[in-house]
């Protein structure tokens, strides 16, 4: 990790391992595909192997509220961002624009205000980085992530007509 110091303002860039963020997908069980720029790491994950769909769904679906409890992340509707990390969601779609219910792409930002905090008020590194991204990753497919507020990101699970086709 260095500190860049752009003017007034002080950047936390990260120096994330794309080997690392593979073999982690691979040990949860998703297949990854990385794409890395300058500013953040772009990771396409598909479950392999997986006949139901990732747990993202709908928090203001009553029929999720049993799910809603049980989260330990939760994503920001309107911006796609998961709380508290700097990872941004988003769906995986097939070349007919179908929302892919085992995929997802998560975007993860190198580059962080120097005031920002991971869960539990922690500085960020790249190993914590690396654990939430684990835990992130294991909550989709056995605990659920909430999708909270209206959003430009479709739940995966759940119910309703979320899987239908992009207009």
């Amino acid at each position: 990790m260095q500190v860049i110091q752009a003017g007034t303002h002080k950047l936390l860039l990260l120096e994330l391992e794309t080997e690392v963020l593979s073999e982690i997908a691979t040990q949860v069980g998703f297949q990854c595909r990385i794409i890395e720029g300058k500013r953040a790491v772009t990771l396409d994950l598909t479950a392999t192997g997986r006949q139901a769909p990732l747990l993202l769904f709908d928090a203001a679906d009553p029929g999720n509220l049993g799910w809603f409890s049980r989260c330990q992340f939760y994503v920001d509707g309107h911006t796609a961002a998961v709380l508290q990390t700097p990872f941004t969601v988003s769906n995986l779609r097939d070349p007919s624009g179908y929302v892919i219910p085992a995929g997802v792409r998560i975007q993860i930002n190198k580059e962080l205000p120097e005031s920002f905090r991971m869960p539990a008020k922690q500085p960020v590194n790249e190993q914590i980085v690396y654990n939430v991204l684990f835990n992130f990753l294991g909550a989709l497919l056995n605990s659920g992530v909430a999708l909270c507020g209206s959003t430009i990101l479709k739940p995966l699970a759940g119910r309703g007509d979320s899987l239908a086709p992009r207009s």
